[in-house]
């Protein structure tokens, strides 16, 4: 029996062979149905392989893409949800800071507060007995969002007086900061008396017109910048 199998498998394999022999390229039509078969399996392979590699390799890689962002999408989820548990309280704090912040907008004068808050600091020293040697405003700085006069003061007295001058200063409705403050020996027109030295720094807010004076210089300058970096590109090329 083994034996009329093992025939019967080499006849079937001699007639596959001559199946595949002497085969024109030119007409597949005229081909064998084994080779026909064998042709068709390899060209539906083939189409599968250029289909996997065209097609559904690149969704696997966003597939793979939205797998890594999975991660991130979670925590911004878990973050905006305990936002979102805790929105009321989150109002309530910004109610508190807007509050804070209209308060220390009040304690910045504006321009044309300015010379009651330097009266202001003029009169402290004098209710306290300090005769004033010096008190002269200096140039403003413009900051970003507010704008800063140094004053330099030069005052002679006790040294009780000038503690009570600085808490007064310190007490004013306004921000007024004391800086690089310097006693030194007694004068010679005031005998006994102390002199001090300092730079008191007031501030205030800026005024619509200084803001907008200040954005424009600002979108000047970016323009400059950026006509200038244009031209060095072109001498580049």
């Amino acid at each position: 029996m083994a034996t009329n199998i093992n025939l019967d498998l080499n006849a079937w394999f001699a007639s596959a062979q001559e199946q595949f022999t002497g085969l024109n390229p030119n007409e597949p039509g005229q081909w064998p149905w084994l080779p026909k078969t064998t042709a068709f399996l390899a060209a539906g392979l083939a189409a599968l392989g250029l289909g996997w590699f065209l097609l559904i390799s690149d969704q696997v890689d966003l597939l793979e893409a939205a797998r890594n962002k999975e991660p991130a999408l979670k925590a911004d989820y878990k973050d905006k949800l305990a936002q979102a548990v805790n929105l009321p309280e989150l109002r309530k704090q910004r109610v508190q800071v807007e509050e804070y912040v209209t308060q220390l907008e009040k304690q910045l004068p504006g321009k044309a507060e300015m010379d009651k808050l330097l009266s202001d600091i003029n009169q402290a020293g004098l209710g306290r007995g300090l005769e004033f040697e010096l008190f002269k405003p200096g140039q403003v700085t413009i900051k970003d969002y507010y704008a800063e006069l140094p004053i330099a003061i030069k005052v002679s007295g006790t040294y009780h007086d000038f503690g009570a001058f600085v808490s007064d200063v310190a007490n004013l409705s306004r921000i007024v900061t004391l800086h690089d403050l310097n006693i030194g020996a007694p004068t010679k027109d005031a005998t006994g008396a102390l002199v001090m030295e300092a730079t008191a720094r007031t501030y205030r807010y800026l005024d619509p017109a200084e803001l907008q004076a200040m954005a424009d210089a600002k979108q000047k300058d970016k323009a400059k910048k950026n006509k200038g970096k244009s031209a060095g590109e072109e001498e580049k090329k």
